[in-house]
């Protein structure tokens, strides 16, 4: 299950590196190459969004079935045990979350350039009709 949590955070990294590129100024035409090369890697990365989908049902699935650590049963390494698990499943699921926004994030952004190419092209021909 580490490698999955490993893969899920080497992902959030990558992708909030592309969204850092992809908002820093640049000129025009370095600008559209990379919006290109970022759109021909967004449909195969959405494999992100299923993943991390089935890692926060996996998460819930743990969490519903986890033994409860809150009486004075417990001993102290026990709940200690138990709130370790609970911070990794939080920090998971916002790793989950992440990932998830910031794939919609790179997607926009690469659509609003798109969009502002077409509208500049469409600009141009009407100032030279």
């Amino acid at each position: 299950m580490a490698l999955q949590w490993m893969i899920m955070a080497y992902l959030v990294a990558a992708e909030a590196a592309l969204a850092v590129v992809l908002t820093l100024p640049s000129p025009k035409a370095i600008r559209s190459r990379i919006v290109a090369a970022v759109s021909l890697i967004l449909k195969p990365a959405l494999f992100i969004v299923p993943f991390a989908g089935f890692q926060l049902l996996d998460i819930y699935w743990k969490n519903e079935h986890r033994l409860m650590c809150t009486g004075e049963v417990c001993t102290a390494e026990e709940r200690n045990r138990y709130e370790k698990s609970m911070y990794k499943s939080q920090r998971n699921g916002v790793l989950c979350v992440a990932a998830c926004l910031l794939y919609w994030c790179i997607f926009r952004i690469c659509c609003y350039n798109k969009q502002i190419e077409h509208f500049e092209g469409v600009e141009k021909r009407n100032k030279d009709h």
